[in-house]
């Protein structure tokens, strides 16, 4: 039916109900209408936000049904965490808070929030009255068994952990970090046992996003559940098990949607240059990209048997994959996905020596030297890199370079 808060025409999909009638014919169980409809994300934000931005018939019972399943995702009123706290309250640290209020996980008043512009937070409390607004990190990270740290990675040194109130500091406190190129042992110095590192991506502020995240093997699995179940509310979020796995979805997760929104722009572009009107160019490219993603995403096939269906011989497609094959499409795309994991590494302060055309070399490295004397013995003799007067010396005795 026509809902006056959208103004926007919603009906639900046949395809949504019979799917979920098949599996759970009374549709009591709202756990499971839920589950299958996260597979399109949170998309009831994004309608909720703009009713014109989305309007295929397959997402418009999501709302619906969110609201419905808000009892199931509530816990006991009481929210996940006694004191849930953000350290930086921009438009990541946004892109959690509303969902976990809204979506029932965690109660406004236990949620406490610092940011160094008293207007974000003046923003965050007109928009929810209950929050907590700290002056300062200390008061904001006393007494919290959740501490989300979302500010400018610059901004974390030796004098910022110092602002953490050792005395008041909860013994099953954790700490997550959302901070790009930073890795777990930075965040030992906070004096926080359990520490979480994530890296979200910019989608995440309309609920689609995709966050990776390792943890400290201390984290049991209930606290693990916790965090996935914060992390999970502004879209889809995957456990890695060593953290070498975060700085890598740096270069595919976290900075792809720069890629994809780069494509965009080259389409649109074309598009106009041929003659479409740029907001039609738009609407075409947007929607191809959306078609393309939900249809390989449901279909399970391989990319390059869903591209083979599209490619007719000697088409019209054909010809543009042979100009995209001449100019090194694939090459140029994994080029730069190892140049942004050789950057996530450097900022890390890692040795970035990685990927094709490059050789890793561990920080302290033996060499195993094999002289050979005239009678026909071998000796060894071994030399580290700041050691190089070794070899020489041992060169001069046996003859050998």
């Amino acid at each position: 039916k026509r809902l006056p808060s959208h103004g926007t025409q919603i009906s639900f999909s046949v395809t949504i109900i019979s799917a979920v009638s098949s599996s759970n014919p009374n549709l009591s169980n709202i756990k499971s209408i839920y589950h299958y409809c996260n597979m399109f994300g949170a998309i009831s934000s994004s309608i909720a936000r703009s009713s014109a931005r989305l309007t295929t018939s397959r997402y418009t019972a999501q709302p619906i049904l969110h609201q419905a399943s808000r009892a199931w995702l509530t816990t006991d009123g009481k929210g996940m965490y006694d004191k849930l706290t953000f350290i930086g309250a921009g438009k990541m640290a946004q892109a959690m808070i509303h969902p976990i209020i809204k979506n029932g996980y965690q109660p406004e008043e236990n949620v406490t929030i610092y940011d160094v512009s008293n207007a974000t937070m003046k923003s965050l409390k007109k928009e929810f009255p209950n929050i907590n607004c700290a002056q300062t990190i200390t008061d904001a990270i006393a007494d919290s068994d959740m501490i989300v740290l979302a500010v400018k990675p610059q901004n974390i040194n030796e004098e910022f952990f110092k602002l953490f109130p050792k005395d008041r500091l909860r013994e099953d406190a954790t700490l997550v970090s959302i901070l790009a190129g930073k890795g777990i042992s930075e965040f030992v110095p906070s004096g926080i046992k359990k520490i979480v590192r994530a890296m979200p991506n910019t989608p995440a502020q309309i609920g689609e996003g995709m966050t990776v995240w390792s943890c400290t093997p201390n984290l049991k699995s209930e606290d693990r559940d916790q965090v996935k179940k914060v992390l999970s509310t502004f879209g889809k979020a995957i456990y890695v098990d060593d953290e070498k796995f975060v700085d890598m979805s740096t270069s595919i997760s976290g900075s792809g949607p720069a890629y994809i929104f780069m494509l965009m722009e080259a389409m649109i572009d074309a598009g106009v240059h041929m003659g479409f009107a740029r907001p039609v160019a738009t609407t075409l490219v947007y929607h191809t990209l959306l078609g393309s993603t939900l249809y390989a995403m449901e279909t399970g096939e391989h990319p390059a048997i869903l591209r083979n269906q599209v490619t007719s011989p000697a088409g019209t497609t054909a010809s543009a994959i042979y100009e995209l094959e001449n100019g090194k499409f694939r090459v140029v795309i994994k080029d730069a996905i190892w140049a942004c994991y050789r950057r996530s590494l450097e900022l890390g302060g890692q040795m970035s020596s990685v990927g094709p055309g490059r050789q890793h070399y561990p920080e302290s490295k033996e060499v195993i030297h094999h002289h050979f004397s005239s009678s026909g013995e071998m000796s060894h003799g071994s030399d580290s890199d700041d050691d190089d007067d070794r070899h020489s010396k041992s060169s001069k005795k046996t003859g050998t370079a």
